[in-house]
């Protein structure tokens, strides 16, 4: 199901090589598949490391911020 995400969002917004595509160690970001896709087009993979929250804190705060900017007003 991810995977059928990550295809229509590549689809809809054809994101430029190099964007960066941060995530937690789950199966389901780090099956081959996802992996493949993401490096097909050229995505920089970036993968929290074990046991250490911090690594999502920087990105969690941008969602964050983003959400109570654009979306909540």
């Amino acid at each position: 199901m991810i995977l059928d995400a990550l295809k229509m969002t590549l689809r809809q917004r054809e994101p430029p090589a190099d964007y960066i595509h941060h995530s937690d160690q789950g199966a389901q970001y780090t099956s081959s598949e996802y992996i493949d896709l993401l490096k097909e087009h050229k995505f920089q993979i970036s993968i929290a490391r074990k046991g250490n929250l911090y690594d999502n804190a920087m990105a969690e705060s941008f969602i964050k911020t983003l959400k109570y900017e654009e979306v909540n007003l």
